[in-house]
């Protein structure tokens, strides 16, 4: 099997906990060749121990130095266009976290630089690599006729329990001067998504391309996208969100929010006229911790229920293991920058329905 060097981009929180254990548990995948991240001391530590010689604390510096074959861009959402866009110009493939981009410009510079370097840019969306997630869009047909959708992730702030299970190295050098052109930037492509609105607005903005991406992308693959955002409603700074979905025979709401309750609850669940099936998602912060498929059914005189966990392998390597596998053969991944865009529109037209009286 063909082995990847593979540069990670952004050493904060998931790649600590999720992507540097996973490449660590694929050695006849990828081999870690270089991280970068903004923080010199995190660079040092990460890098020590992971026993990797290649390290940077610019982006752009690492792709043209280091010799890899792709690169992970796990940093801060504000530039995960221009670390994506280097990296294909540079002849790399990537795997982007989510959200891919937060402007419809950026989208479009992305996909400009992956068609004229033919090389490979996936977005991470893993809950649709969960298996229990596949195995819902295989037998959705045995549902009939869906009458009734519901897209549900309201859950407690993820550091609640990552601090209960894990060791996060959080540093204290990051340049103010750095945090400053964070925000800058996000308040600028915020305005180029959406143009000019109220702060709180922006906020709701970024809570759909955040955890939202995440439900409305598995909602896409399972159910095909809605004809039109019918309302939408925010409360409590853009911190909630409720919006119903208009499919044309049936609909669907989407309902999302952030809390303090250590708990993570996850699911969607799909309504035919005698069975419904749930896909149950528990945090992903927990290795392992597996997503399951529920099923409830009437046959006859009988009320069934089932769970159905395919596999405890987490999403995350489903997801390393798939972005190696459309690498190296060359393949189209699910989850290409069309298919975000797809998502970025669907943001907007709820934010759109959030501005109706």
């Amino acid at each position: 099997m063909s082995k990847l060097r593979v540069g990670v981009i952004g050493l904060g929180e998931v790649a600590q906990v999720i992507h540097l254990p996973v490449i660590e548990s694929l050695p006849d995948r990828y081999e870690l060749a270089a991280v970068c991240d903004i923080s010199p001391g995190l660079v040092k530590r990460v890098g020590d121990r992971y026993r990797v010689e290649h390290r940077y604390t610019d982006a752009t510096e690492m792709i043209a130095s280091a010799t890899l074959d792709c690169v992970l861009v796990l940093n801060s959402d504000e530039y995960h266009a221009e670390c994506t866009v280097a990296a294909l110009d540079a002849g790399l493939d990537v795997l982007v976290e989510k959200p891919m981009c937060l402007s419809p410009r950026e989208a479009e510079e992305i996909i400009a630089a992956r068609d004229r370097s033919g090389k490979t840019v996936m977005v991470a969306y893993m809950r649709r690599f969960a298996p229990a997630f596949v195995e819902a869009v295989r037998r959705l047909p045995e549902l009939g006729p869906i009458r009734y959708a519901r897209v549900h992730d309201v859950i407690g702030e993820n550091r609640l329990i990552v601090d209960q299970t894990a060791h996060v190295d959080r540093p204290d050098d990051v340049p103010q001067a750095a945090i400053d052109d964070k925000w800058a930037r996000r308040a600028a492509l915020v305005r180029e998504a959406l143009g000019d609105v109220p702060e709180e607005v922006g906020w709701t903005y970024g809570l759909l391309c955040g955890l939202g991406s995440h439900d409305l992308s598995a909602m896409r693959e399972l159910l095909g996208r809605p004809q039109r955002v019918s309302a939408a409603r925010m409360w409590r700074n853009g911190g909630y969100v409720v919006a119903l979905l208009d499919y044309g025979d049936f609909m669907v709401t989407y309902e999302t929010g952030v809390d303090d309750q250590l708990r993570f609850d996850a699911h969607l669940e799909v309504f035919g006229a005698t069975a419904s099936m749930r896909v149950q998602y528990d945090t992903p912060y927990v290795r392992h911790f597996p997503t399951t498929l529920q099923i409830e059914q009437t046959v006859g005189d009988s009320y069934e229920r089932s769970v159905v966990r395919p596999h405890l392998k987490d999403p995350y390597t489903h997801e390393l293991e798939y972005f190696h596998e459309v690498v190296t053969t060359g393949a189209t991944p699910k989850t290409t920058p069309e298919d975000y865009v797809q998502d970025m529109e669907l943001f907007v037209e709820i934010i759109r329905a959030l501005e109706q009286p």
